[in-house]
């Protein structure tokens, strides 16, 4: 069943990739309705009926003076999949996205001081796109005492910045839906995690996040017999996810050449994507894009279908345009990708 106040009923579109074989990045020729996961037929589809704000509302934290795009490629994303966007970042960040107010006629800049409103009323958080990361010996010799977010504001580092705005809010708003994600996630303590949070690694973020967690052990029955050194790399690494999910109550999108997704009960491999999605901005793509589909939806159900979607997305690009797309030609394709595969009944 469909969760929310009022939904029609998804049917799932038979649909064919009509791709060459190639050696770079393998995909498989055909898509079917039998190779769709089942968490999209759980996809919350607005009703007709239902007014501005009640099909999500989503607030960003993100950017810096460094990383500008990688919170602009979150929110324009997102905006195409919820009612309302929230945005907040740095102030020359929030100027830029105020002259593209054309684009996000319902999006709303947000000063970061002014956010802890708009976690209250918004159904989701994103944290983390594109904001940088202090080292830990300056997050050692730092000394603030921190009540408020004009606190956190005076600080001149935005390394610093990242390390307590992230762990202020978790903190402080534990009950809410969070996605952590890029910065934020590179900041985070485990032990700040909150419940049914989801976190959006890569294999590197991942493994620091292992570092910093004194719980996780891999079972001793854990055995492969008669397999390669890669095969037995990635089943450690899956086994390793569950085991995060479950200590910690979250749930895991770890990104790869295979995603890795796993609540502390669920866990699904999606595979899929090409070499053309390395390029920079797509992880933020898939961070707007999970974020926005969890304001409706539970977080593993939002997990599995950005993951899923996120690469179908790139694969239709490749038919196109080959390996030569960018993150911007991403956020284009996501819209025409999903009406392939949802349609209205």
């Amino acid at each position: 069943m469909l969760r929310g106040e009022s939904f029609k009923k998804i049917n799932i579109i038979d649909f064919q990739y009509q791709y060459p074989y190639h050696t770079i990045g393998h995909i498989p020729p055909i898509y079917m309705k039998k190779d769709l996961p089942k968490e999209i037929q759980d996809l919350y589809l607005p009703d007709s009926s239902s007014h501005k704000g009640q099909n999500g509302r989503l607030l960003i934290i993100g950017g810096s003076r460094l990383f500008h795009a990688a919170s602009f490629w979150s929110l324009k994303v997102a905006s195409r999949i919820v009612d309302l966007v929230h945005y907040s970042s740095i102030e020359e960040n929030n100027r830029i996205v105020q002259r593209l107010k054309e684009e996000f006629r319902d999006g709303i800049v947000v000063p970061r001081v002014e956010i802890e409103s708009y976690i209250n009323e918004d159904d989701c958080i994103l944290i983390g796109p594109g904001m940088i990361r202090a080292e830990e010996a300056e997050i050692r010799n730092s000394k603030f005492e921190i009540r408020n977010l004009a606190d956190i504001e005076s600080i001149n580092s935005e390394g610093l910045q990242t390390y307590h705005l992230t762990r202020y809010l978790l903190q402080k708003y534990p009950h809410k839906k969070w996605v952590i994600d890029a910065g934020a996630l590179q900041m985070l303590d485990p032990d700040w995690i909150p419940k049914s949070a989801i976190l959006t690694p890569h294999k590197r973020e991942f493994k620091l996040l292992k570092l910093k967690t004194k719980n996780i052990k891999l079972p001793p029955s854990l055995k492969l017999r008669r397999t390669s050194k890669t095969k037995m790399q990635n089943a450690k690494l899956e086994e390793q996810v569950k085991l995060f999910a479950k200590e910690h109550d979250c749930t895991i999108l770890l990104k790869g050449e295979v995603d890795y997704i796993s609540s502390p009960n669920k866990f699904r491999e999606i595979k899929g994507g090409n070499a053309g999605m390395t390029k920079g901005g797509t992880g933020d793509v898939l961070a707007g894009l999970v974020s926005a589909f969890y304001c409706k939806n539970d977080a593993f159900t939002a997990s599995v279908t950005a993951s899923y979607v996120n690469k179908k997305a790139g694969d239709d690009l490749f038919e196109k345009m080959g390996y030569w797309f960018n993150a911007s030609d991403l956020t284009d394709q996501i819209p025409v990708t999903m009406k392939k595969l949802v349609s209205e009944g």
